[in-house]
């Protein structure tokens, strides 16, 4: 699914949305304890994103608990925090994707599924497909698995390579789920629809 630049954030309400996102997640169990992040833009030009803060509890995440980054996932503001450590990845996919959010959740049926699946995990006939913008018939839907690593520059380079532009996601092996969107709302129900064909793909026969 190809994602035009999407209108950004504003900046003073970035914080508040990213704590609200933050909380949904949590509650379906998807962030327990301090895991999983979420970003949104905020500015294009230059690129700037608000990343939630390392080691934060995402079922409790205050609007504060967010660090400025530019472009390449580095703190805008030198003692402004520590941004997540998967910042440069959330920065990477704005810049190939031209997402307006980025969700990043650490799911079971995520991390099941990408075992199952290494080469990727195929979709087709299923009305929950329209949800990323596809075919709910006759059309084979692939998800992409990518081998995990704690470089984000070699993860990045890794999702690069098997980025589907028609497809607002992708497993990290043994690590869990990206979804992007043009704002928060569509990276949100891209997530969701995507956790739901995850489910589904585990317990189907």
């Amino acid at each position: 699914m190809s994602v035009h630049p999407g209108p950004v954030v504003a900046p003073d309400e970035a914080g508040a949305v990213l704590a609200r996102e933050a909380a949904r997640f949590a509650s379906f169990g998807w962030m327990r304890g301090t895991a999983g992040n979420l970003s949104v833009v905020t500015s294009r030009e230059p690129l700037r994103l608000l990343v939630t803060a390392s080691g934060r509890d995402k079922g409790e995440l205050d609007p504060a608990d967010t660090v400025l980054v530019d472009g390449w996932g580095e703190p805008v503001v030198a003692g402004s925090g520590r941004p997540s450590a998967e910042a440069a990845l959330h920065a990477r996919v704005v810049r190939l994707t031209g997402a307006g959010a980025v969700v990043h959740v650490h799911t079971v049926a995520s991390v099941a599924a990408g075992r199952r699946h290494p080469a990727g995990v195929a979709f087709r006939d299923l009305e929950m497909l329209k949800g990323l913008g596809r075919s709910a018939h006759d059309e084979e839907v692939v998800l992409p698995v990518i081998a995990n690593s704690q470089d984000m520059d070699v993860l990045g380079g890794r999702l690069e390579a098997v980025l589907d532009p028609r497809v607002p996601a992708v497993l990290v092996a043994g690590h869990g789920l990206y979804a992007w969107g043009a704002d928060p709302a569509a990276a949100r129900r891209h997530t969701e629809v995507v956790e739901w064909l995850l489910e589904l793909a585990l317990t189907a026969p």
